[in-house]
C-alpha cells in the first residue's frame, strides 16, 4: 500500500433489500438497527434480537463484515444473527482503513435509509468499546444529525493505586492482592487502546446509554451525560452464557482437543491487546507462560491472530510449538470458533484459571464463578469485578518472574482461591429483555435522538424540517 494514497479498491456496502423491506413493513415509526462487528458483539448483542421480537419492536442487523472467515465469523451463524443482516459493510484493512471505511459507510447507510424510508426513525445500537462502536456513530451522526444508543456504555479503565516498585522489589503478592481488593482505585484510561477511545467517542455520540453497572453510570454522570438518558441494565453477556449452558453441544470441546482430557487444573491463556504485544510486556507474558509449563502447570495457550503475528515477529512461535511437542501439559491451539466450546470448557471443572487480557472474559468468569479470572493488564475497564466482586485479579505483565510468581502464589493460596470463587455475581439476568423494555417505553413516550441546547434545557422539540415563519 502506498501510504500517500487511499487503497485502490474499497468494497461497497451490500444491502439485503428483502430483509430490510420485511422489517420496515409495519406501522411503527421507530426501527432499531443492531450493529455487530467482532466476536464479542455476536454473543453480547444476540439477546437483543429475540427480546425485540417479544416486544414487537422491528429490528434489523448491520454487520461490518470484518470477520468474514469461518473461524472469526462463526458466531453470526452460531447465534442465528446472519438471518437478520440487512447491511454488510464489507470492512477491510488495518486500523486506519477500517476506521475511515466505518465512518464513510455508516454515513452512506444513514442517508440510504433516510431516502428510502423517510418516515422511519432508525436507531442504531452499537456495543461496548469495539472500533465500530467508536467510528459508526460518527458517520451516522454527521450523515443524519441523529445520535445512536450504546449497549455496555460507560466502560472506563481504572487501576489500583499501589506502590509497584515496592511490590516488584519484594514480590509481596499478598499485599498486592489486598491493595486490589481493598485499596484505592483511580481512573487510568490509557488502555486498552484503541478501545478506551472508541467507547469514549461512542458515549459522546449516543443519546441512550445502557450501562452494565452503577459504576458505569457514575463514570457517565461525571462526564456530564444526562441522568435521564442512562439506564443501568446489567450486561447482556449473561444471556449468551445462559443460552450456551442449556444448549447441548453437537461436538464436545474434549473431542476437538482430546489433549485437554489428560489433565485437570488447566490455565487457559489468551492475550492479544496492543499494549501486551509491546516488547517488554510480550516477553513477560510469553516467558511467564513458558515458566509455568516448565514448573508443571497445565497450560492451554489460545493463539489469537494478533498474538500469532507478535510471536512470529519476536521469533518465539517455533519455541512454543516445540514446547507443545515436548510437554504433554502444554496445549497450543488456534482460536476456538464456537463460543459453546469456550463455555463448555470453563464449566467443565477442569480449568483452574483464565490468564487473559480480554474485557468480556472478566465478565464471563464473574458469572460462571468457576475458573479464576487473572487479568493480564495494568488497569481494567471492569474494575468492579476486582474491588466489588473479588472474582478477578490484575496480573500486570511486568516481568516473566512476576507473571509466574503471581499465578503460582494464587494457585497455592487456598484462601485467595476460595474468596475468588465465592464472589458475588454482578451482571443481572435477562438483560436483552431489560434493554428492550426501556426502548418500548421510550418509543411509547415519543423519543428523540438528538437535542439542540434549547431542547435539552426544556423547550419543546421542533420538527426535523426547517420552516420559515
Amino acid at each position: 500500500m502506498d501510504y500517500n494514497t487511499f487503497p485502490d479498491k474499497i468494497e461497497p456496502v451490500s444491502v439485503n433489500e428483502q430483509i430490510l423491506d420485511a422489517v420496515m413493513d409495519n406501522d411503527m415509526n421507530v426501527v432499531l438497527a443492531l450493529i455487530t462487528a467482532t466476536k464479542p458483539d455476536f454473543y453480547k448483542q444476540w439477546s437483543l434480537i429475540p427480546a425485540a421480537e417479544e416486544k414487537r419492536i422491528p429490528l434489523f442487523v448491520i454487520n461490518t463484515g470484518q470477520h468474514f472467515d469461518q473461524i472469526l465469523g462463526y458466531g453470526l451463524k452460531e447465534f442465528g444473527i446472519d438471518k437478520k443482516i440487512a447491511f454488510n459493510m464489507n470492512i477491510r484493512g488495518d486500523l486506519l482503513q477500517k476506521s475511515y471505511e466505518l465512518i464513510s459507510k455508516a454515513g452512506w447507510i444513514s442517508r440510504y435509509l433516510k431516502k428510502r424510508y423517510p418516515n422511519k426513525k432508525v436507531i442504531p445500537i452499537v456495543h461496548g468499546d469495539t472500533l465500530v462502536a467508536g467510528m459508526f456513530p460518527i458517520g451516522w451522526a454527521f450523515g443524519r444529525n441523529e445520535f445512536v444508543a450504546q449497549n455496555e456504555s460507560g466502560l472506563r479503565s481504572m487501576y489500583p493505586k499501589v506502590d509497584y516498585q515496592k511490590i516488584i522489589s519484594t514480590m509481596d503478592f499478598g499485599s498486592f492482592i489486598d491493595g486490589q481488593w481493598n485499596g484505592h482505585w483511580d481512573i487510568l484510561r490509557n488502555e486498552p487502546f484503541p478501545e478506551q477511545v472508541d467507547t469514549f467517542i461512542a458515549g459522546a455520540l449516543s443519546k441512550f446509554h445502557f450501562a452494565p453497572r452503577p459504576i458505569n453510570k457514575e463514570h457517565l454522570l461525571r462526564e456530564g451525560y444526562p441522568e435521564k438518558d442512562i439506564f443501568v441494565v446489567g450486561n447482556s453477556i449473561v444471556d449468551a452464557l445462559e443460552l450456551k449452558k442449556k444448549e447441548p453441544v453437537s461436538q464436545s470441546v474434549f473431542d476437538v482437543y482430546p489433549e485437554l482430557e489428560k489433565h485437570d487444573d488447566w490455565i487457559r491463556v489468551d492475550f492479544h491487546r496492543r499494549g501486551n504485544l509491546t516488547g517488554s510486556r510480550f516477553a513477560a507474558m510469553v516467558g511467564g507462560v513458558m515458566d509455568l509449563v516448565r514448573e508443571g502447570y497445565n497450560v492451554v495457550f489460545i493463539e489469537m491472530n494478533a498474538t500469532r503475528e507478535a510471536l512470529i515477529k519476536h521469533d518465539l512461535r517455533d519455541k512454543l510449538v516445540s514446547m507443545a511437542e515436548k510437554y504433554d501439559n502444554f496445549v497450543f491451539t488456534g482460536l476456538w470458533p464456537q463460543y459453546a466450546h469456550v463455555v463448555e470448557f470453563l464449566e467443565s471443572g477442569r480449568c483452574f484459571a483464565e490468564l487473559t487480557d480480554s474485557g468480556s472474559m472478566q465478565e464471563e468468569l464473574n458469572e460462571l464463578q468457576k475458573p479464576l479470572c487473572l487479568t493480564a493488564r495494568f488497569n481494567t475497564d471492569r474494575s468492579e469485578t476486582v474491588f466489588n466482586a473479588h472474582t478477578n485479579l490484575i496480573v500486570p505483565p511486568i516481568t516473566r518472574d512476576f507473571v509466574f510468581g503471581m499465578v503460582d502464589y494464587i494457585y497455592k493460596n487456598p484462601e485467595v482461591r476460595s474468596k475468588m470463587k465465592s464472589g458475588k455475581k454482578l451482571y443481572g439476568r435477562d438483560v436483552g429483555r431489560r434493554i428492550m423494555t426501556v426502548f418500548k417505553k421510550l418509543i411509547d413516550d415519543g423519543l428523540y435522538t438528538f437535542d439542540w441546547a434549547h431542547e435539552a434545557i426544556g423547550f419543546p422539540h421542533e420538527s426535523d424540517e426547517f420552516k420559515f415563519l
